[in-house]
C-alpha cells in the first residue's frame, strides 16, 4: 500500500509536455505586440488561462473510447497549472495563509473563463468572443481591432485543437497557430 506513494505516474511526461507547450505559447511576444494583451503578470496569466482553457475544452469534448484518456489528461494538465500557480505565488512572497484563498480565486477565474470562452466559441455572434477576450485578457482602452484579431486567433486555435484526436495529445503532438502570422504587419512594425 505504501508503495503506491512512490510509484511514478506514466502520464507525467505527457502532462508536463502539454503544460509546457501551453506555457511556452502563452509567452509568444506577438500576443503582447499585436493583440493588445498587456505584458504584465496579469496579462501573462490571462493568456496562460486562455490556452489552458482551449486545451481543456477540447479534451472535455472527447467521447467514446477516448473519453477516459482525455479526462485524465485534462485533469492532469489542470493540476499542473494549479501546482505552478501555487509555486509562483509562494515565490512572489504570498503568505502561506493567503495562498489557498488566492488559489481558489484563480481556479474560479479559470472555470469562469472556460465557460465564457466555450459559450462564445459556440455562439453565432462573432462579437461575443471578441468582447469576452477584451474583458478578460486585454487592458482597458484596447482597440477593437486587437480584440477581433485575438478572437480570430482563438477561433483558429480552437478549430485546430478540435481536429486533433486525443491520441495526438497523449503523443504530445499539440501545437497552436503562430499568432505573428495573423498580424504580421503589426508585429514587424513593433519589433
Amino acid at each position: 500500500m505504501i508503495f503506491r506513494l512512490f510509484r511514478r505516474d506514466p502520464q507525467a511526461p505527457t502532462i508536463t509536455a502539454l503544460y509546457g507547450a501551453i506555457v511556452a505559447h502563452a509567452r509568444v511576444p506577438a500576443f503582447y505586440l499585436a493583440f493588445g494583451v498587456p505584458d504584465t503578470p496579469e496579462g501573462r496569466f490571462d493568456l496562460l488561462v486562455l490556452h489552458l482553457a482551449l486545451v481543456c475544452r477540447r479534451l472535455g469534448r472527447a467521447d467514446g473510447p477516448e473519453q477516459a484518456a482525455a479526462r485524465v489528461l485534462s485533469q492532469g494538465v489542470f493540476d499542473m497549472f494549479c501546482r505552478d500557480m501555487d509555486d509562483n505565488l509562494r515565490e512572489m512572497g504570498v503568505g502561506d495563509l493567503t495562498v489557498p484563498k488566492t488559489m481558489r480565486k484563480l481556479g474560479e477565474a479559470f472555470y469562469g473563463r472556460l465557460d465564457v470562452y466555450d459559450r462564445a466559441l459556440a455562439s453565432a455572434d462573432p462579437a461575443e468572443l471578441a468582447a469576452a477576450l477584451a474583458r478578460n485578457t486585454q487592458g482597458p482602452g484596447t482597440p477593437a481591432e486587437a480584440a477581433e484579431r485575438l478572437a480570430a486567433y482563438v477561433r483558429v486555435a480552437a478549430a485546430r485543437l478540435d481536429a486533433l484526436p486525443v491520441a495526438d495529445f497523449a503523443d504530445r503532438k499539440v501545437s497552436f497557430p503562430d499568432p505573428a502570422t495573423m498580424a504580421p504587419s503589426v508585429c514587424e512594425a513593433q519589433a
